[in-house]
């Protein structure tokens, strides 16, 4: 008798920063950090939808396979984005991601607009910073949090 496999459309945005929120991504080099990311993504049989971020943070949002949990996903990203960042010294600085991430997770219904979202970060953050932003996507997502374990956020007091 053949098994069939339930196949689970599970879509977050994943959310993680630079340690200690430097801003280190520059704009001359960052679509190579953001391919890089993709092909890490695709090679581990996730589908990509959008990629971006700024100086100091990336958004990824991805249609994730049901094999891989987001945590061993999400580890393998920061490992070899910052080694391949390293490699091709595109910082003098050592480069490093925080500690933890965020994945907030969409329905089919949401997807277009989460990928405008991600898309269009830099003219997001004019209006509002990252602190705000994380706030904001913890509230509407009604995840409790205690302030010690979120982000260093440094553009606030």
């Amino acid at each position: 008798m053949k098994r069939s496999s339930l196949q689970v459309d599970y879509r977050p945005q994943l959310v993680f920063a630079v340690k200690y929120r430097q801003a280190l991504i520059q704009p001359h080099w960052e679509k190579q950090l953001y391919q890089y990311i993709t092909g890490i993504v695709q090679n581990r049989r996730h589908k990509m939808m959008a990629v971006n971020g700024m100086p100091d943070h990336v958004h990824i949002f991805l249609s994730m396979h049901p094999a891989e949990p987001v945590s061993v996903l999400v580890q393998e990203i920061k490992k070899a984005s910052s080694s391949f960042i390293r490699a091709e010294k595109f910082t003098p600085h050592r480069f490093q991601w925080q500690a933890g991430y965020g994945a907030f997770s969409y329905s089919k219904s949401h997807a277009q607009r989460v990928v405008r979202y991600v898309l269009k970060q830099k003219e997001h953050h004019y209006k509002k910073s990252f602190r705000e932003e994380y706030l904001e996507l913890l509230k509407a997502f009604e995840i409790e949090f205690q302030t010690e374990y979120l982000f260093d956020f440094f553009d606030v007091s």
